[in-house]
């Protein structure tokens, strides 16, 4: 079943571009692991956020992706770009309009 993971990433002021730059270099460790699709965005409101939706195989492939040490040093690089401040929510997906 595929597995959605939703969030918000809050940057410290004036980080924001830096933050989707890094994000969106080139991964490829990611699809291998299970990672579907991997998008980032931003809203002009919300000048210090930072949007990304991640659909999964599943919430194991999403897990074991975390392990990876090319994910773990993103995340560390990514680090100091970063309040704290998380939000969003996962579920599994069940359906879509788009496709049988």
């Amino acid at each position: 079943m595929t597995f959605a993971n939703v969030g918000t990433l809050e940057t410290v002021p004036g980080k924001r571009d830096d933050l989707v730059a890094h994000l969106v270099r080139r991964n490829d460790s990611l699809a291998v692991a299970g990672c579907l699709s991997y998008e980032v965005g931003v809203n002009d409101d919300d000048p210090n956020t930072v949007f990304v939706v991640e659909l999964w195989e599943n919430a194991a492939a999403h897990r074991a992706s975390l392990a990876l040490p090319e994910v773990q040093a993103s995340i560390g690089a990514a680090r100091p770009l970063l309040t704290g401040t998380f939000g969003g929510f996962r579920f599994d997906v069940v359906g879509s309009p788009l496709h049988d």
